[in-house]
């Protein structure tokens, strides 16, 4: 009895200390000391066995179990744990050091980069970009108005047009104090209306202009300044500074009359060349002067011509045929012609002339003169504008001639009739663009009704017919429409008008409130016809407009000039703003409607979605 205790009280697996008698007992039990011995190898690696009971505990003396536990171990590891972690039983697992110097590497990864986002956000200087599309540039006192159209050039060769205006400013003149009026030319960065320079002239000009000129030297950009008196100078577009400037001696018995235009290289020099056109001081006779636009130089004596008639000065303007004969376009209140040739021949006082004037055109040499004079007569009576626009079907440009009575459209290369429209009362030049699809030029014109109202009308460049038409309250001098060119040969239209609320009903829910006196700017998009985009409003009397175009972003921008309003005694101050159109379509453009109890047809996601869309580009309408 108290050797079958004895054995019971032993742990399966061991031996009996007699080791001559053989226990049956513990040989039956051998089978479940392996399973304990691999519970215990789970135990020692960290896994506990909850079916263990937390009594049993190896005996430390016992030499036999030990090296039966390594030789279970060596035979067969449990599976999905590594031999080298079961060789190791006798010792408890250290903790690894692998998470914390991962999580130190990543947090240290983010200190640097929160660091170098700093140097870059506040020590390195970034690339001036034009980020806000709006500026507003205040110019100071002015004791006149603008006194030639802005012209867009880019000078500082950032790839973006900047604006040249032309006003008479108040200067402190070093007497007394007492200011006095200066002519100035200012250079306004089209990034963000910075000054890049100025400059003063002796006298008020006709014209600034830089687009197109293939004068000086080639690589270099130039303005040509005509003044309303003797000047007719060449100025580097970079810095203001003089080209050169023509002698006055040759005006010494006249003035000029109107800007001057620009002529192919007539003197064989590899220059384009000029031509102006100037008045008798004492007759009423006109005379044009040859300038070379290399040196500045009259090229032989004044051309004088006698002219019948009255009104508006036209032109100078140069015409070339499909035969490449060249015609300078001029008169007062009427429309002449005169050949180039023929200038050239009596300037330089011989009959042989360079190969560029060698071609001469049938149909208009038939309309000289019943006395053979020199000069062709093109129309007669009441002219206000004159434009010659590009023709879709011809490489000859036609002629657009704007009278009291309406328009005329001349083809260029007969001169006769396209069409005629009658309207009275037309108050700004027609402004050319694409409204239908058939990729001829089409017309906006702004027309006076008597009424405190003025009328804007888009014509059809093929037929002459209006084919858009709307009334406004406008009572302020007239501006003439802008039109801007974008990649799917449209054209959008801006205009100004005084805002009605009987006429552009807002898709805007709610009262609207009228601002008296508030000139609004709108965008007219021939997709759309039945409605217009409110893009900005002013209350200051607006003097000049242009549109330049960003062909890096093909975006465009509107340039607008104001004054305020002050009393006769007391100039006003003038101020130079821009407007990006992309960014005044999407964020702050308000869309209208033109029909009173219509229901839009499109909505205004529609819309929005088709403006986000556009591109803008530079287009020619002149040949």
């Amino acid at each position: 009895m108290a050797t079958v205790l004895s054995r019971a009280l032993k742990l399966p697996g061991k031996k009996s200390p007699d080791l001559g008698e053989y226990d049956p007992l513990t040989q039956a039990d051998s089978d479940e000391s392996e399973d304990d011995l691999v519970l215990n190898i789970q135990k020692n690696g960290g896994v506990k066995n909850g079916k263990s009971p937390p009594e049993e505990v190896q005996d430390p003396d016992s030499d036999v179990e030990v090296g039966m536990t390594k030789q279970h171990t060596s035979e067969s590891a449990p599976e999905g744990y590594p031999a080298e972690a079961a060789g190791s039983l006798e010792q408890k697992a250290a903790p690894s050091l692998m998470p914390y110097l991962r999580t130190a590497v990543f947090l240290l990864t983010v200190v640097i980069s929160m660091i170098l986002v700093l140097v870059c956000a506040f020590l390195i200087p970034c690339p001036p970009r034009d980020l806000h599309n709006t500026w507003n540039r205040n110019l100071g006192q002015g004791a006149g108005g603008v006194l030639s159209p802005l012209e867009l050039c880019d000078v500082n060769g950032d790839g973006l047009p900047d604006i040249l205006i032309v006003f008479t400013a108040l200067m402190n003149a070093s007497v007394m104090g007492v200011s006095r009026p200066s002519v100035t030319v200012m250079a306004l960065s089209g990034m963000n209306g910075s000054n890049l320079w100025s400059i003063h002239l002796p006298e008020e000009t006709l014209s600034v202009q830089c687009k197109g000129l293939l004068l000086g030297a080639p690589a270099e950009p130039v303005c040509l300044v005509t003044g309303t008196s003797k000047l007719l100078s060449l100025l580097s577009a970079s810095t203001g500074k003089t080209i050169w400037t023509l002698n006055s001696i040759h005006l010494s018995n006249g003035i000029l009359a109107a800007p001057a235009a620009t002529l192919p290289d007539v003197d064989g020099d590899g220059v384009g060349d000029i031509v102006v056109l100037a008045l008798k001081e004492t007759q009423p006779d006109v005379f044009f002067i040859l300038v070379s636009g290399k040196t500045g130089t009259a090229l032989g004596g004044p051309v004088k011509y006698s002219t019948n008639g009255e009104g508006k000065v036209i032109g100078p303007q140069v015409h070339i045929t499909s035969q490449g004969a060249i015609y300078i376009l001029f008169g007062f209140g009427n429309v002449q012609a005169v050949a180039l040739r023929d200038i050239f021949t009596q300037a330089r006082n011989r009959d042989s002339f360079p190969a560029v004037l060698q071609q001469e055109e049938p149909e208009w040499e038939k309309r000289r003169s019943v006395n053979l004079s020199e000069l062709i007569d093109i129309y007669s009576g009441g002219v206000y504008f004159l434009q010659t626009m590009k023709a879709s079907d011809t490489n000859c440009s036609n002629l657009l001639i704007t009278t009291k009575d309406g328009l005329i459209l001349l083809r260029g290369q007969d001169l006769e009739p396209h069409w005629i429209l009658e309207m009275q009362n037309i108050s700004s030049q027609p402004v050319p663009g694409y409204f239908g699809t058939d990729k001829t030029l089409d017309f906006m014109l702004q027309a006076q009704t008597g009424d405190g109202k003025k009328k804007v009308v888009v014509i059809d460049g093929k037929s002459g017919l209006p084919v858009w038409n709307q009334e406004f309250p406008w009572q302020k001098q007239d501006l003439d429409a802008l039109s801007v060119m974008t990649l799917d040969k449209k054209s959008v239209f801006l205009f100004w008008a005084d805002e009605a609320q009987s006429v552009l009903q807002s898709l805007q829910p709610g009262p609207r409130t009228e601002h008296p006196g508030l000139h609004h700017l709108y965008l007219l998009h021939p997709v759309f016809p039945t409605v217009l985009l409110d893009l900005t409003n002013a209350t200051d009397k607006v003097i000049a407009s242009a549109v330049g175009i960003n062909d890096l972003q093909k975006d465009a921008f509107y340039i607008t000039v104001t004054t305020t309003a002050t009393s006769e005694k007391q100039p006003g101050f003038f101020s130079v703003s821009k407007l990006g159109l992309k960014w005044a379509m999407m964020t702050q453009g308000r869309m209208v409607w033109l029909k009173d109890n219509t229901t839009p047809k499109i909505s205004r996601g529609e819309v929005r979605r088709f403006l986000a869309r556009l591109k803008f580009v530079d287009f020619p309408h002149k040949l």
